[in-house]
């Protein structure tokens, strides 16, 4: 009787806890007197995907060549070995001049072979599109959709709902677009994959065959170039990415290391006129900016540990108690300011209803909301602070209680009655003709 009893109870708990709404919640916006360019902005902590600063995050954008992460994505996936040597058509070298885009080194090795690590390099260190090309038309096959599809198959994958590509390259077309919260997860996704953080950390690249090439590829990211990147180069600066068009303006995917802090800064939508004379990479300025911002103002720190009490949680069923303690089921380890308050950092359950003994210590009951001044960040699980046995005659008799007023039984009920009253009807009128027809026999 106890199992059935306690086995009965361990659903209700889970039940309870599934129903919670457990819904990520929105990034904190913390205070931040960095100069802004771009349209959208993006600043996540990498050690602990969390949001620090958020500008039009969801808003669609025309990524430019920040679509060869992607890209890059879809090639590593394809090549079992990245070693392996694919030779430079002209045709495809004809395909990229050919749509106004222009090559970055890969056209000087027509006709002969280059590996797919070159190929990565040359995608990802300068512009790349002839490398892109290349790429593009070995897995399709000569067909370039082919690569294409699979780029949109891997977004879908990733959860990327408002991220669209029309090509492997980044140029311009109005159903090729992205989001910065899309870029974050597409990039955090590349970074977990061969060779991603080492290539786009490179400033200058020589071809693996060919280490005396008076024309390397060097990077178009001058934030991670000590020689070339003048007031743009960030000592601190780890990758990824840059591009540029007319309709996407500057655009940025940005990474950055300091003492034991990484910070990934996405940028798009930045100023940008073709025709202008001078061009600020405005994009690295304000990355530059905001990884200063985050490194000499936000810490990592724990507000909340394991042990800390939260609130109390109403228990039914039990034997000597009406309520249990609850804590958090980790340390609560997050990004703040520097200078915040204890009294800034808010936890609140999402449920606070009557829970069913028997619990054991370290049962998850359910699950709370972290504000930080008011403002929703994260959630975290609360779990039972001690044990809690059960009390069969409460809970046989709140489970029978609870059957006697439970809307089906009541319905069922009903039914019979009005089944029963149908029964006494008819076998009342039926006795009636009966006795009736029995009387006319009789005279």
């Amino acid at each position: 009787m106890k199992r059935i009893i306690r086995f009965f109870a361990v659903v209700l708990a889970l039940m309870t806890v599934a129903a919670v709404s457990c819904t990520p919640a929105s990034a904190l916006n913390f205070d931040c007197d960095v100069e802004q360019f771009s349209d959208s902005l993006l600043m996540v902590n990498l050690d602990t995907d969390m949001e620090v600063y958020a500008k039009e995050a969801d808003a669609r954008r025309y990524p430019a060549s920040l679509t060869k992460v992607m890209s890059y994505i879809v090639a590593v996936e394809h090549y079992e070995d990245l070693d392996a040597s694919i030779t430079i058509k002209q045709s495809c070298i004809d395909y990229v001049l050919n749509h106004g885009m222009y090559c970055s080194g890969v056209d000087w090795y027509v006709g002969n072979s280059l590996t797919v690590t070159d190929l990565l390099y040359a995608m990802m260190v300068p512009i790349g599109h002839d490398a892109a090309m290349v790429l593009a038309d070995d897995i399709g096959q000569g067909n370039v959709q082919v690569f294409v599809d699979k780029m949109n198959a891997k977004a879908q994958e990733l959860g990327c709902q408002d991220t669209h590509f029309t090509n492997p390259f980044g140029t311009h077309d109005k159903e090729h677009y992205t989001t910065a919260r899309d870029l974050y997860i597409i990039t955090k996704y590349a970074m977990g994959l061969p060779l991603f953080s080492k290539i786009v950390n490179t400033s200058t690249y020589y071809v693996t065959a060919d280490k005396n090439e008076e024309n390397p590829f060097i990077t178009t990211n001058w934030m991670v170039d000590p020689g070339r990147g003048g007031d743009y180069y960030y000592m601190y600066a780890t990758g990824v990415k840059n591009g540029t068009t007319t309709e996407a303006g500057r655009c940025l995917i940005a990474t950055a290391v300091y003492d034991g802090y990484a910070y990934m800064c996405i940028c798009l939508h930045a100023p940008y006129k073709e025709d202008a004379e001078e061009n600020e990479q405005y994009c690295m300025i304000e990355a530059a900016n905001m990884f200063r911002w985050a490194f000499l103002g936000l810490s990592f720190v724990t507000p909340v540990t394991k042990d800390t009490p939260v609130c109390e949680q109403a228990v039914d069923h039990a034997w000597d108690t009406k309520s249990i303690l609850l804590t958090p089921e980790s340390d609560l380890n997050v990004v703040l300011p520097y200078d915040y308050s204890e009294a800034d950092v808010k936890i609140t359950p999402d449920n606070t209803d009557p829970v069913s003994a028997p619990i054991s210590k370290g049962d998850v009951v359910t699950t709370a909301t972290v504000t930080y001044k008011g403002e929703p960040f994260t959630k975290i699980n609360l779990v039972s602070g001690s044990d809690v046995g059960v009390s069969p005659i409460l809970y046989t008799t709140d489970a029978i209680r609870g059957v006697l007023t439970s809307p089906w039984f009541l319905l069922a009920v009903g039914v019979v009655v009005v089944l029963f009253i149908i029964f006494v009807t008819v076998s009342s009128s039926y006795s009636k003709k009966r006795r009736a027809k029995q009387r006319k026999n009789k005279k």
